[in-house]
């Protein structure tokens, strides 16, 4: 009983790492559907980038690391890096699309502000 409250507990701490909208799951359902070689899923990090210092980079994952989080939130495997953890931590990833562009959009609880042209974000 009590190993599996801990490993209840494992998969709940890590869906609270980051969640995806049907929005974001569809997009990139999509994006790995059309890529000219099979994919694991979709690799997140963070990156020293930017005005505000950091940016969310998003990449097809050809597979696992050892260090990755993996997570499986709404038919999609995304790979996680561990120095990005701390960064995302309750983060949801959004697809807006509106008549000038597409794209992900992360809303994060922990970001303290963004740099203007919205690339980058500081914790």
């Amino acid at each position: 009983v009590l190993q599996n409250r801990i490993n209840n507990k494992d998969k709940f701490m890590k869906e609270e790492i980051v969640k995806l909208t049907a929005a974001a799951a569809d997009r990139m359902k999509t994006i790995i559907a059309e890529r000219d070689k099979p994919a694991a899923g979709i690799r997140l990090t963070v990156s020293t980038k930017g005005c505000s210092g950091m940016s969310y980079n998003l990449d097809y994952a050809d597979e696992k690391t050892p260090s990755d989080e993996v997570i499986q939130h709404k038919g999609i495997t995304l790979f996680i890096d561990p120095k990005a953890v701390m960064f995302i931590l309750g983060s949801e990833i959004d697809f807006v699309k509106d008549k000038l562009q597409s794209r992900f959009v992360f809303n994060n609880p922990q970001e303290k502000g963004r740099c203007g042209c919205g690339e980058s974000f500081h914790v």
